[in-house]
């Protein structure tokens, strides 16, 4: 439970559908699933087997696997993983905003829809105070939570908001399908899949959205699988945090892009899909403040347990490579996040390269380096023991060949494939 809920977050539910919108429907969906399962679940058991065989978090784990220049690459990612949490944090308070905005629509009381929004460009004040207003709840939230430990805060509430969220979504799937028009909606969804629709474009969107939706990168699945026990094989959780991550977009995209369609909107609208046009297909539902105010609810929950986890590898790597004790460290960690929240608030022309920077290229750069780190760097031994399957049977010679090759090199060309396109951009445009 804990594992998949650092999983499954707003990218699921936030990204996911405008992804979705994006490169084009069931061609995109079907391809993410099919990745999600023969990338993702090696790819996990790799970074795993790098936690629990250093029992370090990112900053520790990469210097003891072996990775040349190990200590400076894991604090590398640490700051990372810091700037990541302060947009991540913003988000998730544009959600608690939402959240709280439906019930005062419910009460009729006053409510502007568009005021924690940042700007396309410029600066607006009111949006920018509300932004860091609820950013500070949010860290604040998740400090408390992480100060009571991985059991006895982080397990303890992934337990509960899990199997509510997912609750949540399946009445809201129920809502979404009943309306009119909605099947029209899953057949452009899920059903009407073409193989000349499966482009290089989609496939290298829907490798990069795997690995983000996986929280794959070197850090979060490091630093949890350091805290696995010796005799559990790591193929288990991996591949029911694989399941658990890819159905849950699954699902959210379910009740969320056939109302959509149904109501005549435009799936391709952006990141703005959830905060602008979702509103929209609420109020025109019966009873839609309802589904409104449970949907951003269980979407703050799911959201609420990824951050969480972000801030637990942070204060992870100060107590794993300093004196410092866990409180002051989260304290101090909560105060650095809430600091790097401010510059993506300022508006979205810093928003999106933020997102984009620390988010989805970081984190495939850091997935790369953790698999080369398993399949290349860590003793070939000590990596074939944390491979492992049930009973210390070892894992078949082509999973271990897929680890030290396959893996790096799709994430490779991903990585090449993107940077041709910008190049390519870049010069259609001059």
């Amino acid at each position: 439970m804990t594992v998949t809920g650092v999983a499954i977050g707003l990218g699921h539910v936030w990204r996911f559908p405008y992804m979705v919108g994006k490169f084009g429907g069931a061609a995109f969906v079907l391809f993410y699933a099919f990745v999600s399962i023969f990338i993702g679940v090696p790819a996990l058991m790799a970074e795993f087997a790098l936690g629990r065989q250093t029992r370090r978090g990112p900053v520790g784990a990469f210097a003891a696997g072996g990775l040349p220049f190990g200590k400076q690459v894991g604090w590398f990612f640490f700051f990372v993983v810091a700037a990541a949490t302060g947009y991540y944090s913003g988000v998730l308070g544009w959600v608690l905003y939402y959240a709280l905005g439906q019930i005062a629509a419910a009460a009729q009381l006053p409510y502007d829809a568009a005021a924690i929004l940042p700007p396309d460009h410029g600066f607006v004040l009111k949006s920018f105070l509300l932004q860091l207003l609820c950013t500070g709840v949010v860290i604040a939230a998740c400090a408390f939570v992480v100060l009571r430990g991985v059991r006895g805060g982080i397990e303890r509430i992934s337990k509960v908001i899990l199997p509510a969220w997912t609750l949540v979504l399946i009445v809201l799937v129920v809502r979404s399908l009943t309306l009119p028009n909605a099947m029209e909606g899953v057949r452009w969804y899920i059903l009407k899949f073409r193989f000349a629709d499966l482009t290089a474009n989609v496939m290298a969107a829907a490798i990069g959205h795997a690995i983000f939706a996986l929280s794959l990168g070197g850090t979060f699945m490091v630093v949890y699988g350091s805290y696995l026990k010796d005799d559990e094989s790591l193929a288990r959780p991996a591949l029911w945090t694989a399941i658990g991550d890819t159905a849950a977009s699954l699902i959210a995209g379910l009740a969320i892009m056939p109302a959509v369609l149904a109501f005549g909107l435009q799936p391709t609208s952006g990141p703005g899909l959830v905060f602008v046009t979702l509103p929209k297909v609420f109020a025109a539902m019966p009873a839609g403040w309802l589904f409104g105010t449970m949907f951003f609810v269980g979407l703050f929950g799911a959201g609420y347990l990824s951050d969480i986890a972000a801030v637990e590898v942070l204060v992870a790597g100060i107590t794993d490579n300093t004196k410092m004790s866990r409180p002051r460290a989260v304290w101090l960690m909560a105060a650095v996040c809430f600091v790097l929240a401010i510059p993506p608030s300022i508006n979205n022309a810093v928003f999106v390269p933020w997102d984009l920077t620390f988010g989805s290229g970081m984190q495939t750069l850091g997935s790369l380096l953790a698999v080369l780190t398993v399949g290349w760097c860590m003793h070939r031994a000590s990596a074939l023991e944390q491979l492992a399957l049930d009973g210390g049977r070892p894992s078949p010679r082509w999973l271990v060949q897929w680890i030290r090759f396959g893996i790096p090199l799709v994430i490779l060309a991903v990585g090449v494939y993107w940077l041709l396109t910008a190049v390519f951009g870049m010069i259609h445009a001059v």
